[in-house]
């Protein structure tokens, strides 16, 4: 096989496949329908039968069916978790704890913050039961990207989860605690309000400790929360203006109180307004006095900086009341013009495109500032994004990143999916790191991060780890040949079934004789194709590989 995908990916993929890959319009002779385009763009690609149920429904129809889920009817989804197990196995440790040895459920999925933090106790609790909570996130991760029936919502989680980034590996009580940061953080403001969304984050047990805020006291203040809150999570990096002006009254509208951007005063005046935000962690907090042990947010008024404070033009009177200064600057970055342009892009290069059109980014900023206040904001500003031209009169402007490749594939081919910690290697193979990206920047989103020689051989290669490779068959099992309509008789049939199947579009005619050839075996690929069942059964599947390493299949 190892030659023969060489040779055909030789012919297959000319030395100008990458430009194809950065460039794609020029290579796509039949853009896909908008139906294709937006099971791409809104989920992780077509299961079998979806692009004729949305054609029948209609965009506009499912567009809303997405944006209202229900988890009652998501009854596929709630079997493959409540049937899935992973492996967690460790030596006893005397006076400590037993050993342990089984598959064990998703049993922390829904487990409450107080549950958690019962196994915080690093001299009772084993490393593995500790990383246990972060596994199972990851686990249903995957299994909700394969199978969920509200594929928008599992796109905006990852797209949340990227914006307000957090790394199990910075600090174990981040991977003790993430199904509590995925499920009421992330998951439950998916669609709701920003300035609410921002709180919950700032709250959250997991981004305390990400960014340091948990440590944070008056004289001085710890800055990474504050510095990362205006140039990863509201205003972003263009805003940031301490290279024009060093004093604030500088800054065009700040005397107004409409500062255009925000330069380092505005960082270190905001981590002042958010000391004795923390974590009721068992610290010791004065003499014998400590903190509660439950592992919830807690705001201790000995550690803050009361004093009076300046953030983006606006003055903050002492002594405010209990946390009242944190919540004003949340207000004013959530509420910001800045903020609107600086998020609405990033969805909208989510989306759409790596350069997405204005027209779409104003579009998205005019909604983002209407519904400001509105419970269901990012509601409104999806489905403007959504309904929008612009959303489905593009193809190829985006590179599936590492993830969504191999979910969009499972879905294709029906894959039947049991999550292995094999899963991740695969992504980490390809520069993806699941809940462990390191930088508070999050994965990047733009093609050319993730196309170059090296990333296209491992892309390449991951397909057909996933149907070859005996390591992964704990992980991923292919019914290829079952799935093969029995009228579909000769190799050019059976390739175009799969052809849109797979990709839910036609191909290059060269490409598609091609894959068609290669199914043939040496016959006329206008016949059945050539060999015994074993044979036939083995380019079957080395066929519908080689469709999803196609250019085709990488864009969305």
């Amino acid at each position: 096989m190892a030659k023969q995908r060489r040779d055909f990916l030789q012919s297959l993929f000319p030395s100008s496949t990458i430009n194809d890959l950065l460039n794609p319009p020029q290579a796509t002779p039949v853009p896909p329908s908008p139906e294709v385009i937006a099971l791409n763009r809104m989920g992780y690609g077509a299961r079998q039968g979806d692009i004729a149920t949305l054609k029948k429904k209609g965009l506009a129809r499912y567009i809303e069916e997405q944006l209202n889920p229900t988890n009652g009817q998501d009854a596929l989804l709630k079997e493959q978790l409540a049937k899935a197990t992973l492996k967690i196995k460790y030596k006893a440790k005397a006076g400590k704890h037993g050993a342990m040895d089984e598959n064990r459920p998703l049993k922390l999925l829904n487990a409450s913050i107080e549950e958690l933090w019962k196994l915080s106790d690093r001299k009772k609790t084993p490393n593995k039961e500790r990383n246990r909570p972060a596994q199972e996130v990851m686990a249903a991760t995957w299994l909700r990207a394969t199978y969920s029936k509200w594929q928008l919502r599992e796109v905006m989680t990852e797209f949340w989860h990227n914006h307000f980034n957090v790394s199990v590996q910075t600090d174990w009580r981040i991977a003790l605690t993430l199904p509590v940061y995925d499920r009421e953080v992330i998951r439950k403001n998916c669609f709701g309000n920003f300035r609410d969304f921002l709180e919950d984050v700032a709250k959250s047990t997991a981004m305390q400790y990400y960014l340091d805020n948990v440590y944070s006291k008056a004289s001085p203040a710890n800055e990474n929360y504050a510095r990362e809150l205006f140039e990863l999570h509201t205003l972003g990096a263009d805003h940031y203006l301490n290279h024009l002006y060093d004093q604030w009254r500088q800054v065009p509208g700040a005397t107004k109180g409409k500062p255009s951007g925000y330069i380092d005063e505005d960082v270190y005046e905001a981590a002042r307004a958010f000391t004795g935000w923390t974590i009721a962690d068992g610290s010791r907090i004065k003499g014998g006095e400590r903190l509660p042990n439950t592992g919830k947010f807690f705001y201790y008024e000995g550690w803050h900086d009361n004093y009076q404070k300046r953030v983006l033009g606006t003055e903050f009177s002492s002594n405010q009341p209990p946390m009242a200064d944190g919540k004003k600057v949340l207000d004013l970055v959530a509420y910001h013009p800045g903020t609107a342009k600086f998020v609405c892009t990033k969805i909208c290069r989510r989306l759409v495109a790596d350069k997405p059109p204005q027209t779409l980014i104003d579009k998205a900023v005019a909604t983002w500032m209407k519904h400001q206040k509105s419970p269901d904001q990012i509601k409104h500003v999806l489905r403007t994004i959504l309904n929008a031209p612009e959303f489905t009169q593009n193809w190829g402007d985006k590179v599936k990143r590492p993830f969504e490749l191999v979910v969009s594939f499972l879905r294709a081919t029906n894959a039947q999916l049991t999550p292995h910690r094999n899963m991740h290697y695969l992504l980490t193979n390809m520069g993806y790191q699941m809940f462990q990206w390191a930088t508070p920047t999050g994965h990047p989103d733009v093609a050319s991060y993730w196309i170059n020689s090296h990333m296209m051989l491992t892309r390449w290669n991951v397909v057909s780890t996933l149907i070859f490779g005996r390591r992964w068959h704990k992980s991923a099992k292919f019914d290829l040949k079952g799935q093969t309509p029995t009228i579909a008789k000769s190799a050019f049939q059976i390739t175009d079934y799969w052809i849109e199947r797979v990709l839910g579009r036609q191909v290059k005619p060269q490409t598609r004789g091609l894959l068609a050839n290669y199914l043939a075996g040496g016959g006329s690929a206008a016949e059945p194709p050539f060999g015994k069942p074993k044979d036939i059964n083995f380019r079957l599947r080395a066929m519908i590989a080689l469709i999803g390493m196609t250019p085709e299949f990488q864009w969305r």
